[in-house]
């Protein structure tokens, strides 16, 4: 999963950032309205970590200038400006959730977790597909009930595919959701790490689309 973080605060920043690089997220973090504007308008993003006192702009116009370019993506304000009345134009300006600053990681982390489940359209926190079930909590991978290790670039190939059984994603799409923009990408990055989930989880589990993509299919 690909996530933007736009936080001006650098000591924020830089520990936010390598929370979720641990988790297994490919992040990109911008410190001002205009490059996350940019960076909103350049590449597709699973969800947005946003700070709303930015230096240059307030970060609520950059939400609002999201939801009226009718972008779906997920949204979680995460601010200092914890009056109720601040979180009610958040939420109404089209954020999913808010969190005030100072906010405990692992809360923060299960948030976003939470918001993901709900934008694949699933509320349930396992995926289980056949006989392989994920715990996006815990990144635990059971194929008939026994734990398989993943590496975390093979679990983000993985998710958004067993998240969605049914929808192809391009290689294109997948590379998004692999590597952010300092990451550098091999041409056949995609086909190496799906390889490796078929020989550890199952030939048959993700299925390639010629010309197309890939895709778990529906059960």
């Amino acid at each position: 999963m690909r996530l933007l973080l736009v936080e001006d605060d650098l000591m924020i920043g830089e520990a936010v950032l390598e929370l979720l690089r641990a988790e297994g997220y490919a992040v990109d973090w911008v410190r001002d309205a205009r490059m996350a504007q940019l960076a909103l308008e350049a590449e597709s993003y699973d969800l947005v970590l946003l700070d709303l006192g930015l230096p240059d702009r307030d970060g609520l116009e950059v939400l609002q200038g999201l939801r009226a370019r009718k972008q779906r993506v997920p949204v979680l304000i995460a601010t200092a400006r914890d009056a109720v009345a601040d979180r009610i134009r958040g939420l109404d300006a089209g954020a999913d959730d808010y969190v005030v600053k100072p906010y405990d990681l692992d809360e923060l982390t299960a948030r976003i977790r939470a918001l993901l489940r709900r934008s694949a359209g699933r509320a349930e926190p396992v995926y289980e597909y056949q006989n392989v079930s994920i715990n996006p909590a815990t990144r635990e991978v059971l194929v008939d009930g026994q734990p398989v290790l993943l590496s975390a670039r093979e679990w983000a190939v993985l998710e958004p595919l067993l998240a969605r059984p049914g929808l192809i994603l391009s290689r294109a799409q997948l590379e998004e959701k692999l590597f952010s923009w300092k990451d550098e990408v091999s041409s056949n990055a995609v086909e190496v790490y799906v390889h490796g989930l078929r020989k550890k989880l199952g030939a048959a589990l993700i299925q390639n689309v010629r010309g197309v993509g890939y895709l778990v299919p529906r059960a």
